[in-house]
């Protein structure tokens, strides 16, 4: 059972973080922005998740890696 409002928070962010990565996930395959889905999605999971932060620093040290190899 749910003890405190702090966990039935942790597990909403858990389950709609979830839910929106999976379905940037299926936009890999499917017409549809998953570049931008996924990293929204970890967004939301990084509210609440320390590994969610740290993958949404690596998506931005490649993301500007590729940006400047483009200059």
């Amino acid at each position: 059972m749910i003890k405190s409002l702090k966990q039935l928070k942790r597990i909403l962010i858990a389950i709609i973080g979830g839910t929106i990565v999976v379905i940037g996930l299926f936009m890999i395959v499917l017409p549809g922005p998953a570049f931008i889905v996924i990293p929204l999605g970890l967004s939301i999971l990084a509210t609440e998740f320390i590994w969610a932060k740290k993958m949404i620093a690596r998506f931005k040290d490649q993301f500007d890696k590729l940006r400047n190899k483009k200059k």
